[in-house]
């Protein structure tokens, strides 16, 4: 923006302006949603949507706007992430607050929620559910969401992450059927109790990828639900290893992981006794999900 901007000076900033200068700037940083994340921002600092931004283009912006404006820019500028930024995300057709305590939902994520519903679709009217690293508890949330007579429990690492996760069962309304408890995988339940559902998006990327992981993601999303040992399956290999004593006879056990993991999750999962293997491909046409079934009886 020009000297006149900078010193608060507004004549001539319409908002068919600020959204053209914005996004040749985030074109010229090479980031690829140069408009889309202008028009977001812009929409943000107005209080307004996207279509009255047009319906208002000609509208000047006073210097109070064009400040708010100009804050969102310096952040975007930085590499921060639009849901960051925005503080919000849509996963599964619901509004998640997010925030840098929590990993940002992806619409990949959604394919774990799906295969949960549809492996426990005989037990629709009642069961219980853990989730395990919930993060900002959009897993657990829209499960609860859809099985609304079911438990479910969160549980998280982090306590911070996990108070977030609270704050969003609240304002979508899955509150007063979920458990909340922080602590290191399944030390967070108590251990006599069983599981119908155990799901969990752990950290599964090896350590030499997390350093060639896009900025957004190495410099502001949480180191602690990113990386997992040298191969990335560290936390799985636990997940797994120990299910099976958290888990009712018959049971279902679903987790997301790395593009290229699905076959060496599937095969610990039987080594670990599990029956009834399936994989579920994402969005982008990779094997993003592994489940299975705890035996409704000891193998042989």
């Amino acid at each position: 923006m020009s000297a006149a901007t900078e010193s608060g000076g507004a004549d001539g900033w319409t908002i068919a302006k600020v959204l053209s200068w914005a996004t040749d700037d985030f074109k010229g940083r090479r980031i690829e949603t140069a408009r889309l994340d202008a028009e977001l921002l812009l929409a943000e600092a107005l209080g307004l949507d996207r279509i009255r931004l047009i319906m208002d283009s000609r509208r000047p912006l006073t210097p109070a706007e064009l400040g708010a404006f100009r804050e969102l820019i310096k952040r975007r500028r930085g590499g921060e992430p639009m849901a960051y930024i925005l503080g919000r995300r849509e996963f599964f057709g619901l509004e998640f607050r997010v925030d840098r305590r929590v990993l940002i939902p992806r619409p990949d994520t959604e394919a774990l929620v799906e295969v949960a519903l549809e492996r426990t679709r005989a037990a629709y009217m009642f069961g219980n559910a853990l989730d395990l690293c919930t993060g900002s508890g959009c897993v657990a949330v829209a499960f609860a969401k859809q099985r609304p007579t079911w438990r479910v429990t969160a549980t998280d690492i982090s306590e911070p992450a996990l108070g977030l996760a609270f704050e969003n069962a609240q304002r979508l309304g899955t509150v007063f059927g979920m458990t909340f408890s922080a602590g290191d995988l399944f030390a967070a339940v108590p251990a006599a109790e069983r599981f119908d559902l155990i799901t969990a998006n752990p950290p599964y990327v090896s350590g030499p990828e997390v350093l060639k992981l896009d900025r957004g993601i190495r410099d502001f999303e949480p180191a602690l639900a990113l990386g997992s040992g040298a191969d990335g399956l560290d936390l799985i290999r636990r997940i797994v290893g120990d299910a099976g004593a958290h888990l009712a006879p018959g049971g279902v056990l679903a987790l997301e992981v790395q593009f290229d993991q699905a076959d060496r999750v599937a095969e610990l999962m039987q080594s670990a006794a599990f029956t009834a293997i399936e994989k579920r491909r994402d969005l982008g046409g990779h094997e993003r999900v592994v489940s299975a079934r705890w035996p409704a009886a000891p193998a042989a």
